[in-house]
């Protein structure tokens, strides 16, 4: 199922990068775009990853590992659009 119909992430794609370390809506926004136009699916993206621990993180926090992946492109947040009224 989609999360982010902006973008076309799916949530398999939210938890896989969440399984990689990034942890946040934020975090995930970096890896995948989602949640970075219209942010509709900031909420969904939260459900996602719960309130729980991320396990990840803190190996990340030490830099000890690779956590997003040597493949993993981070992109930075999208400008936000102009809507004409």
């Amino acid at each position: 199922m989609y999360v982010c119909s902006c973008f076309g992430i799916t949530e398999q794609q939210v938890r896989e990068h969440a399984e990689k370390g990034a942890c946040t809506p934020r975090q995930i926004a970096s890896a995948s775009k989602a949640g970075t136009d219209c942010g509709s699916c900031v909420r969904r993206i939260q459900a996602l990853l719960g309130r729980g621990a991320c396990p990840r993180r803190e190996r990340a926090d030490r830099g000890e590992d690779d956590v997003l992946g040597a493949g993993a492109t981070l992109v930075s947040a999208a400008a936000p659009r102009t809507r004409a009224a």
